[in-house]
This record gives C-alpha cells, sequence and structure tokens, in this order.
C-alpha cells in the first residue's frame, strides 16, 4: 500500500508543490493530474490504486479551486485500460512485481489516442476528462447518477468470482 501512495499520489502531489510557485509567480500554466476511472470508483483488486487515484482526484480538485484565480489550470485525467505496461508492473498483495498483463488493458485505448484527447483537453479548457471506453466509461457515469446500483453491480461482479478470474490470468 505504501509504495502504491507513495507513487500514484504522493508523488504527483511532490511534483507538483514542488512547481506550484514558479506557475503562480507566472501567472499562468497548466497542470495535468493523471488519476484513472478507478479513482472515480471503487475497482475490486486494486484498493491501493483506487485510494490513491481518488486521493489525487481530491488534491486536484482542491487545487484548481485555490489557484484559479492565479492562471493557473488543473486537468484531471480518469482513463479506462490504456494498452501500457501498467498491468505488468502493478504489484501483487506481497509488494511484489505482478509481471503479466490482461485483456483489458492489451485491448485497451490506444496511448496515442489518449494523448492526443488530452492535449485537446487542455487546449480546450477542461478541468476534468473522463477517457474510456465499454463498460469503463460507464462507471463514472453511474457513479454519479445511482451509486447504489454501481456498488450493487460491482459486488456481483466479486461474487461472481471477479477475484478468481484477475488471479487466473
Amino acid at each position: 500500500y505504501q509504495r502504491i501512495v507513495d507513487v500514484d499520489l504522493l508523488a504527483p502531489i511532490a511534483l507538483t508543490q514542488a512547481l506550484l510557485g514558479h506557475l503562480v509567480s507566472n501567472g499562468h500554466g497548466q497542470i495535468v493530474m493523471i488519476s484513472s476511472v478507478a479513482g472515480k470508483a471503487g475497482i475490486p483488486m486494486r484498493t491501493a490504486y483506487c485510494a490513491a487515484k481518488h486521493g489525487l482526484i481530491g488534491y486536484a480538485d482542491a487545487l484548481r479551486s485555490e489557484v484559479a484565480g492565479q492562471g493557473v489550470k488543473v486537468l484531471v485525467v480518469a482513463p479506462g485500460s490504456v494498452r501500457t505496461n501498467v498491468s505488468r508492473n502493478a504489484l501483487n498483495a506481497d509488494g511484489t512485481v505482478r509481471g503479466t498483463s490482461d485483456a483489458a488493458i492489451d485491448n485497451g485505448i490506444d496511448p496515442d489516442v489518449v494523448a492526443t484527447t488530452i492535449w485537446d483537453a487542455v487546449d480546450a479548457g477542461k478541468r476534468e476528462i473522463v477517457i474510456a471506453e465499454g463498460m469503463e466509461a460507464g462507471i463514472p457515469v453511474l457513479r454519479a447518477q445511482d451509486p447504489e446500483k454501481l456498488f450493487d453491480m460491482v459486488e456481483a461482479m466479486v461474487a461472481d468470482g471477479y477475484a478468481q478470474k484477475i488471479a487466473a490470468r
């Protein structure tokens, strides 16, 4: 837990804090925080990751309000599955590197598409975007509109063997 929180929450905060004074003194700047769909709603088997990414969204939301009048913009990006090595580099419960990918990541969105979408959002002055497809795109919407339904859906996934299916990969 500590390593995931250090990397996915505390490192981006430290970097932002190190640069923030410079951005504010210049009177303009753009901060882009990469969270996750898992930062919008809890995903089974990813408790530490979800905690860190939820925390990053909270930090960015608070920071955005604090620096908006000083010319600094804050964008939160919540991607779903993107074709990267994130799953291979994920940590198991014992802290070891997982070392394998999964179908969701392997079939995820092309990283170039994600980068272009982020750049377009910066250009448009957006404050938060979700970059996801299929069920992942619906998770943040369902969390906002009907959280009880989302909680029931996720609990049903776990009851249906989600953890065992993930472990088998």
